[in-house]
């Protein structure tokens, strides 16, 4: 079983935060940023993992600490469960309508940090929540994986659809990437034999 625990306590936030990247999807999760929650429980649905988290963090500043922090201690464990990454598919990719929208997100298990973000939002809140944030989310996620991550707006006018079309899709994309492929027989996915 592939699960990482994660204890992350600074001045702004405390979390506590397990990832089972062989779960059944499901989700108990209270960041104290609801929208966030909403789409960490769409997260672990899609990418058939298991995930608890609870996070106080000083939102009456704003939810710019909690969101990025939340995503720093999810890359930590996702990096941790992953292990030396020996016979996983490495890449997931796919194209994911949500209604009116459709997202494009790679991945990449490289052992390398970077996001390409290209997922203009139009609007700057989905109810109280940042919409700036979602980048903010994912680069902390990505730097703490080491994690090459590519999101891509193909299409989208509504904003919370465009965003959980972004979470959804890297669930799928990086479910994929996370699988053992049996034809490795449990070698590294890559000639430098480290990933």
């Amino acid at each position: 079983m592939r699960t990482a625990e994660v204890k992350r306590k600074t001045a702004e936030t405390d979390i506590s935060l397990t990832l089972t990247l062989d779960g059944g999807g499901n989700a108990a999760v209270d960041s104290g940023v609801g929208f966030l929650d909403h789409m960490l429980t769409l997260f672990a649905r899609h990418g058939r993992f298991d995930l608890t988290l609870t996070c106080r963090g000083d939102t009456w500043v704003d939810d710019h600490h909690t969101v990025e922090d939340v995503g720093i201690a999810l890359g930590t464990a996702l990096g941790r469960a992953l292990g030396d990454k020996a016979g996983l598919c490495r890449y997931g990719s796919i194209a994911l309508p949500m209604d009116e929208a459709l997202v494009l997100c790679a991945v990449d298990l490289s052992g390398r940090a970077y996001l390409g973000f290209d997922l203009p939002v139009p609007t700057q809140k989905v109810g109280s929540f940042d919409t700036e944030l979602v980048q903010e989310f994912f680069w902390g996620l990505v730097r703490s994986a080491g994690v090459t991550l590519h999101l891509k707006k193909l299409a989208g006018d509504n904003s919370h659809h465009i965003i959980e079309g972004a979470f959804k899709a890297f669930a799928r994309a990086l479910a994929a990437a996370a699988a053992v492929d049996s034809a490795l027989d449990g070698a590294i996915p890559s000639t430098k034999g480290v990933l």
